[in-house]
């Protein structure tokens, strides 16, 4: 039997019918916008189904008691990072199968999380539906039988399967760009202001404004093995700080100044910021690093915060430690991120 309520599905399988596991964990297909998120058994960790969800969604937390993923162990902190990342990825579908195991606290965080993402939720109750906490009481119809859950698995949820990334607009015409004149070169009338001797620096427009005067410097490249490493961190803004200091190989304390707005629409560019703004170059954001940056950037909004406010603020002082650590973690990108540049 299927209960069903807005965007919240339940299935009562009293007889634990291997048939609804099978087809839970076969129905986990990333790609396509729907996972299954196994819940990990008898653990008393309050972030626990947090660190599943996230663990479905590809991504692997650093182990050992000084982890520097140390800070996703806060029950908000790792709900935050599993929704900027379903978000990012467009997750439009959760399974969750032994749903009865849950405790009503964590059902409640599983509520908030759909509530957050948009995403469909369909859980796997087996036991007798009287044992439904009331977060789940409130039915609106029931459907039954195996190939009704097949259906239920097959339909298209409430979101895209994938992260819209339109195409990149062209970032600047012909006669946009100088000739001799840097790509990246920051607009000559910010460059003015920022200078103008006894003035503080004006503060500069964001990265869709710069894309329509400049072109964007190229990403460079990185090996497919890094990237893979890079994608595969948990925490959002570590992601996304660490993806742009690999592609750009910029200074570390630019990204102190990186806002929501340096960031195209299309998160297809993305505008770096030097001191007093004397020199913000924008560049090119590769394909590999774009849900990266789509995701750091849902992080923001969820939190949320104002578009003007620094993005990567929270990782590049109150907890500088954690990305230096997982700098550390990956050699072969050869980060340099020295203390007393991330944190003032």
């Amino acid at each position: 039997m299927t209960l069903v309520y807005g965007d919240v599905t339940i299935v009562v399988d009293e007889r634990d019918d291997l048939f609804y596991t099978q087809a839970a964990l076969q129905a986990h297909r990333p790609e396509e916008g729907r996972i299954t998120v196994q819940p990990t058994p008898a653990s008393g960790s309050p972030a626990a189904l947090a660190h599943d969800m996230l663990y479905a969604l590809g991504k692997r937390l650093a182990p050992g008691p000084n982890s520097p993923d140390m800070w996703l162990d806060s029950v908000n902190a790792a709900w935050l990072a599993a929704a900027a990342w379903g978000v990012a990825t467009g997750v439009r579908h959760v399974v969750v199968p032994r749903a009865h195991l849950l405790t009503i606290r964590r059902i409640d965080q599983l509520l908030a999380w759909r509530k957050s993402t948009g995403a469909q939720l369909t859980l796997l109750w087996q036991k007798p539906p009287r044992a439904l906490p009331s977060a789940l009481a409130r039915v609106e119809r029931r459907i039954s039988g195996r190939d009704q859950f097949k259906a239920l698995l097959a339909e298209p949820g409430p979101i895209p399967a994938r992260p819209f990334f339109p195409p990149a607009a062209p970032m600047a015409g012909p006669a946009a760009v100088a000739a001799g004149q840097s790509p990246a070169r920051q607009p000559q009338e910010t460059r003015a202001a920022s200078l103008r001797p006894g003035r503080p620096a004006h503060p500069c427009t964001g990265a869709m404004a710069t894309a329509r005067l400049v072109q964007a410097a190229p990403a460079l490249v990185i090996a497919s093995a890094e990237a893979a490493a890079l994608a595969a961190l948990a925490h959002p803004l570590i992601a996304g700080a660490l993806s742009v200091l690999a592609f750009t190989r910029a200074g570390p304390g630019s990204l102190r100044f990186t806002r929501d707005l340096d960031i195209t629409s299309d998160i297809s560019a993305i505008k770096l910021h030097g001191v007093g703004h004397r020199y913000c170059p924008l560049h090119a954001i590769p394909a590999w690093a774009r849900p990266l940056l789509a995701a750091a950037r849902a992080h923001h909004r969820l939190a949320p915060h104002p578009p003007e406010d620094g993005m990567f603020a929270p990782v590049m002082v109150a907890e500088a430690r954690h990305l230096r650590a997982h700098a550390g973690r990956l050699p072969r990108l050869d980060l340099s991120l020295p203390a007393g540049v991330l944190v003032p």
